[in-house]
């Protein structure tokens, strides 16, 4: 049963979801056009995360119009690479050596205010571990949307959190966080009071993904991969949009 707090609207018209996911889709291209600029003229070692990561906020106002980030800036090297979203771990000189992770939500301003979610990790040095790692997160964020593509009306927030889970082991490496995946919308995207499940592709949330959110809309979900080594000294972090 669907709580009465949490009944969707009726229907939109075809033409109006039709162009809520072309706008989605835009706002992830122009993020990662961001992104490609990020990985040629920015990201670098022997730099503070801190100072990185104001390089970014500066670098997506004057170059590409983004004045809001939905979620806070995630710029994280080495060990911190693995403390979850909510922590602030102390602020690190990048190493010549280190794995990076970058995720951003910028708010791109077109047709209105759309959300984009992109994630990516990134590898200074030839550290073999480091280096696989890196390279099988896009791997396996492939090779779980392909499993959501399959069954996509019938599958769960749990199903799919569990089928993440179980690429990463597949893979030889540990998951690293409490959820694979999250909404992602018209800003601000729904949500729901005292709600920390049911909008995140998590344990125990048993509705399905793509089943209508309150404003009438299928909803439009972020999926994300978080590996850590077997060592447990680093990890990395992929994600993007996962429907549309």
């Amino acid at each position: 049963m669907v709580p009465a707090s949490e009944s969707p609207a009726p229907a939109p018209a075809p033409e109006a979801a039709s162009q809520r996911a072309i706008s989605l889709r835009e706002a992830e291209t122009k993020c990662m056009a961001f992104f490609d600029e990020i990985s040629k003229t920015l990201v670098r070692p022997n730099v503070l995360e801190s100072v990185l990561s104001k390089e970014i906020l500066a670098l997506g106002a004057e170059q590409h119009g983004v004045k809001v980030h939905w979620h806070k800036r995630i710029v994280r090297s080495g060990p911190n690479t693995l403390s979850p979203f909510d922590e602030n771990p102390p602020d690190r000189v990048i190493q010549p050596d280190d794995i990076l992770v970058v995720d951003l939500g910028p708010v791109f301003e077109f047709s209105d205010k759309w959300e984009a979610d992109v994630g990516r990790t990134f590898v200074f040095g030839d550290d073999a571990a480091k280096i696989r790692l890196r390279d099988n997160l896009e791997p396996a964020w492939k090779a779980v949307k392909a499993q959501f593509d399959a069954r996509a009306e019938e599958m769960t927030g749990e199903e799919l959190y569990d089928i993440a889970v179980a690429e990463a082991t597949k893979r030889g490496f540990l998951w690293g966080a409490d959820i694979a995946g999250h909404l992602v919308g018209h800003f601000p995207h729904e949500r729901i009071p005292k709600d920390s499940l049911t909008l995140y592709i998590a344990k125990g949330n048993s509705t399905k993904m793509l089943r209508p959110g309150k404003d009438g809309y299928v909803r439009q979900w972020i999926l994300e991969i978080h590996l850590r080594d077997p060592s447990g000294t680093f990890g990395g972090f992929y994600e993007q949009l996962l429907t549309c």
